[in-house]
């Protein structure tokens, strides 16, 4: 969670102090004392999980490359946005520590579930979604586009399990209850919205110094009104993912660098064909951020 990287580039630090002097507890201590069931919160983990995520980010920056687009995935696109001034650090800590208490509370008001669906296509899903909603009388519909064939739903326990149960007998080749602890990206988060868009409203936004990628409509943000709108919308919208990251390709970088605690996006970018001329790699750690200076230096000697 950006820790070791935090004990060595006072750059990565200095997030770790900004975001505990913001969230009013040394987010550091908080992360490591933490339990599983503690860190999947969503109270504690959207913090947390931003904060370890830029924190990451400068140290790469470190290394001089200039980055040309970026996306994050949900909640990871304040991570883009910071990274490309269109938020203070500060104020992205404090919108997205509101988000996650916004969404804690309708969970708590609305308990759901999120499955991941592998195997099967969105029009397949929409259908398994369909009948689901129809059999268990249960909201369920999809949460997140990762790839053409991993897709996750979201939505009432009933109903994400009925959806499990008619997925696998479509032939999904699998399905799996996702660890979080509500249902992100769908109808269930509304109550989230009043809270939320009291902290969208009064935060303070600049269009994007380089291009950064809307999860809501897969294309880069071209004014202050869009990005309050989309991130508005995320809340209950589906993460269209594998369009965004085919959008961030084509702007052809050199590197696509996934910066945060766990490789997740870039094994879902290794797969796409309009990135194969890029490098892509993933930083957690010290280790990580070597590789990749010495990748570097490898090419450009």
């Amino acid at each position: 969670m950006g820790a070791d990287l935090a004990a060595r580039f006072r750059q990565s630090r200095e997030c770790f102090e900004r975001a505990s002097n913001v969230l009013g507890y040394d987010l550091l201590d908080r992360v490591a004392r933490a339990s599983p069931d503690e860190l999947k919160e969503t109270r504690l983990s959207q913090p947390a999980i931003f904060t370890a995520n830029v924190a990451i980010y400068r140290a790469v920056a470190t290394l001089g490359m200039k980055p040309i687009v970026s996306a994050g995935h949900s909640f990871g696109e304040y991570c883009s946005l910071t990274i490309a001034d269109a938020i203070d650090f500060d104020e992205a800590v404090r919108i997205v520590n509101e988000r996650g208490l916004a969404m804690g509370e309708a969970a708590d008001i609305s308990p759901g579930l999120m499955a991941a669906v592998i195997g099967l296509e969105e029009a397949a899903v929409d259908d398994v979604c369909k009948r689901a909603r129809a059999e268990s009388g249960a909201r369920v519909d999809i949460g997140n586009l990762n790839t053409l064939t991993q897709i996750v739903v979201s939505g009432d326990a009933a109903g994400v399990e009925a959806a499990c149960e008619i997925a696998k007998e479509l032939g999904a080749k699998r399905v799996r209850i996702l660890n979080v602890s509500g249902a992100w990206h769908s109808t269930l988060m509304e109550p989230a919205m009043p809270r939320f868009s009291r902290a969208v409203t009064s935060a303070k936004l600049r269009v994007p110094s380089f291009n950064v990628i809307s999860n809501v409509t897969a294309k880069p943000y071209s004014s202050v009104d869009e990005i309050r709108s989309c991130l508005l919308a995320s809340l209950c919208a589906r993460v269209r993912w594998h369009e965004t990251a085919i959008a961030l390709a084509k702007f052809g970088p050199d590197y696509i660098i996934e910066c945060g605690a766990s490789e997740v996006l870039a094994p879902m970018m290794k797969r796409l064909a309009e990135a194969r001329s890029a490098h892509i790699v993933h930083v957690a750690d010290a280790d990580g951020l070597e590789s990749l200076r010495s990748e570097i230096g490898s090419l450009t000697a």
